[in-house]
């Protein structure tokens, strides 16, 4: 495992926090502050239908006042370790998307774990989809250029949600962008794991989440498909891929297994490996050139379900 990026060497002064019952509780009610909406942008919240019997769920829709009609969309789900987030914290991103490529970024604003384990996560992000597909005409969205995708388990559940919709046969995404995807409970049975430069996701935290998100002691048989995506022994037939991960990444390996997977699989999967960036690394040093590059790329990634 390489030192830190020479852009990302201030990363030694990140405190190694460690997640706890508690503070979970505290960061789920305090949330994420959103950000100011540009002058060249809408963005509004909406409250859509959620699984049946179940509550709402909100999207937050991001789009330039430019924008052509019908557009292609995003469908984006932000990360936290299936234990905490809000849309709010990738304000930013969704933003640099929709500007960039001149669409509709809708991200999804799902039930959390522990108080919401598997599978009401992955239950809300395919309503707030099919919501989005089915009220597409509305939206000024075009239904046959919608792409999925989402950071750490956001990435995770984008690609649960790709093999949900593949396998129900409702709604067809395009693309799935996976940015640092949180895909293999398995991760945890690791005893060889350097954790020297791992910063702002570590075992013991990966292991927190996990069992939260399933509810039980990850790691161990039985875990569906659509919770943990590596487990899928069928990868055929999902939309192509980007995915992003630093060499100091917790999920560096389980990544780009899968990408060697899904190809494999006759999925065109694009990889894109950063040397010596940690989880999360592009959103605590936003302004780095190694950061924006890592943005651009994603921007790159999705700009051909974008024309």
């Amino acid at each position: 495992m390489p030192q830190f990026h020479p852009e990302l060497t201030r990363a030694r002064f990140i405190p190694r926090i460690k997640l706890r019952p508690w503070l979970v509780r505290i960061v789920q009610r305090i949330g994420a502050p959103a950000a100011r909406t540009p002058d060249d942008m809408t963005i509004e919240d909406r409250s859509v239908p959620g699984p049946p019997g179940q509550p709402a769920v909100r999207l937050r829709l991001y789009r330039p006042k430019a924008l052509r009609r019908p557009a292609p969309a995003l469908y984006w789900i932000h990360g936290g370790g299936f234990v905490q987030g809000r849309p709010e914290q990738d304000d930013r991103t969704c933003i640099a998307f929709a500007r960039e490529l001149g669409i509709v970024v809708a991200s999804v604003d799902y039930r959390l774990a522990p108080g919401h384990p598997f599978p009401a996560p992955l239950d809300d992000v395919y309503a707030g989809l099919q919501w989005l597909a089915g009220n597409a005409a509305g939206l000024g969205v075009d239904p046959r250029a919608v792409a999925i995708g989402g950071a750490s388990a956001g990435g995770g559940l984008a690609a649960g949600l790709a093999l949900l919709a593949r396998d129900r046969g409702v709604v067809s995404p395009v693309f799935q962008l996976l940015v640092y995807p949180m895909l293999d409970d398995r991760t945890v049975l690791r005893d060889d794991v350097d954790t020297t430069f791992l910063r702002a996701w570590t075992p013991q935290n990966n292991r927190f989440g996990w069992t939260a998100y399933l509810g039980r002691e990850p790691g161990g048989a039985g875990v569906s498909d659509y919770a943990a995506p590596a487990r899928c022994e069928d990868l055929a037939g999902l939309p192509p891929a980007w995915i992003g991960v630093g060499t100091n990444d917790l999920f560096h390996d389980e990544d780009l297994d899968y990408a060697r997977r899904l190809r494999e699989a006759g999925v065109a999967c694009d990889l894109t490996v950063v040397d010596g960036a940690f989880h999360g690394f592009d959103a605590i040093f936003t302004r780095t050139g190694v950061a924006q590059a890592f943005l651009r790329a994603q921007i790159d990634a999705l700009r051909p379900t974008a024309r």
